[in-house]
């Protein structure tokens, strides 16, 4: 092999390495914009997290916000509300699980929903878990919320009672980050 060919190989891999490397780099730079179009938007990043004033919720009303594009139920219960909620034994539910992302996986108990260990706040998701109505609050048979629609009936911890909603109104993350501030997200 002479000095001459050996340059010539040398010359034909660095057009081989230098083609596929410019081809790399422009595939790269026409597929990044369809997947940088897959990130969510701005205004949905800003809602990914909320806080919410509760200072003036009093005892027996609720709140509704929306976070996430969806409603939220921030209720100050009763002592009554508390207490009836309680009270259910865990086996009349037909979901025991207490759909809380604070707490997964723990048992369908008011205790396991609620935000405080008094019970006095309860947040969570206002969407049936049926087809996804909005329940009105104070409404149905068990003094909590109630779906219209289809007739789901949630007792005062939004627990499924009665009615086609398969589970509970879940619990969303929430945390308190002052005495009268939640934090959802």
């Amino acid at each position: 092999m002479s000095h001459t060919e050996n340059e010539e190989g040398t010359r034909r891999d660095f057009l081989y390495y230098a083609t596929a490397g410019a081809g790399a780099v422009t595939a790269g730079a026409a597929i990044w914009p369809l997947v940088d179009q897959m990130n969510p938007s701005a205004d949905v990043q800003a809602l990914s997290s909320i806080r919410v004033d509760v200072a003036d919720v009093a005892e027996g009303t609720q709140l509704t916000v929306k976070w996430l594009g969806k409603p939220v139920f921030i209720r100050r219960r009763t002592a009554d509300e508390i207490e009836a909620a309680r009270a259910v034994d865990l086996s009349d539910l037909p979901d025991n699980d207490a759909r809380n992302a604070n707490n997964p996986g723990a048992d369908g108990s008011d205790e396991n929903r609620s935000m405080d260990e008094a019970g006095e706040w309860l947040v969570q998701m206002g969407v049936c878990t049926h087809l996804g109505c909005v329940p009105l609050g104070d409404a149905g048979d068990f003094g909590g919320w109630f779906c219209p629609c289809h007739g789901s009936h949630y007792d005062t911890s939004g627990r499924i009672r009665r009615g086609p909603a398969p589970s509970n109104l879940p619990v969303p993350v929430a945390e308190f980050v002052d005495e009268t501030t939640i934090k959802l997200g």
